[in-house]
Formats: C-alpha cells, structure tokens, sequence
C-alpha cells in the first residue's frame, strides 16, 4: 500500500501584520511551532521578523507542486500574496490555533517540537 502524503505552501506574518513569509513544509503543526520558538532568532529571516502567525495555507498532495508553488508566491509582488491571503482569509486570522489545537503551545507540546529538531526528526 503506498503511503500518503501532505505538503502545505503557508504564509506567517508577525502580530502587526507587516511582513509576510512564505514557506513550504510536510507537517504544517510543527513548523508552526518552530517558526513560534524562532521569534527573535536574527539567523532567520522569519524569526528575525516574528513571522509564526499563519494567515494562509494550502495542500498539495506531490512534494514538486508543492515546491512549485512555493515558488510562484515567493515571486509575488506584495499586493498579490495580500489578495490571496484576503480572497481565503479576509479578516487575515491566524490559524495556529485551528492548526495547533491550542495557542500558544502549551510546554509539553514545545518540548516535543524541541525534542524532534535535536533529533533531527524536523524536517521543514
């Protein structure tokens, strides 16, 4: 039997909703949390912005069109990622609540994200 998979392109943007990150991932929870524990970190370009709210999400089944895609909004010019995020979510929410079960994540979550990025298990 083959195994599925998921691959997510999402978009963080930090509280006040001025800077945007586009991302690509195969688990869209724990990189929602890496991009949490990153905040602050000026080695990334999401954590030096406090990029870890998503705004926008999208699945693709295939790992090529996820990466694709990733591609394709990275090159939109800033109004056009705005009217995407817009047309899906038009109050611009952050989903990490609905994504995480909870927000912000609770320690024993954290420490389980931490754990699988020590490990190498954290693959982005």
């Amino acid at each position: 039997m083959k195994k599925a998979y998921s691959f997510y392109v999402y978009i963080t943007t930090n509280p006040r909703k001025s800077t945007l990150y586009t991302g690509m991932t195969n688990n869209l929870m724990r990189r929602t949390i890496e991009h949490f524990l990153n905040r602050g970190d000026k080695e990334s370009f999401a954590g030096r912005y406090y990029c870890y709210n998503v705004v926008w999400f999208e699945w693709h089944q295939y790992v090529f069109n996820a990466i694709a895609r990733e591609k394709q909004i990275k090159k939109m010019p800033r109004p056009e990622k705005e009217a995407l995020i817009s047309k899906m979510n038009p109050k611009w929410g952050f989903y990490n609540c609905e994504i995480c079960g909870m927000w912000p994540p609770n320690e024993e979550l954290l420490a389980a994200i931490k754990k699988a990025k020590n490990d190498g298990a954290g693959n982005k």
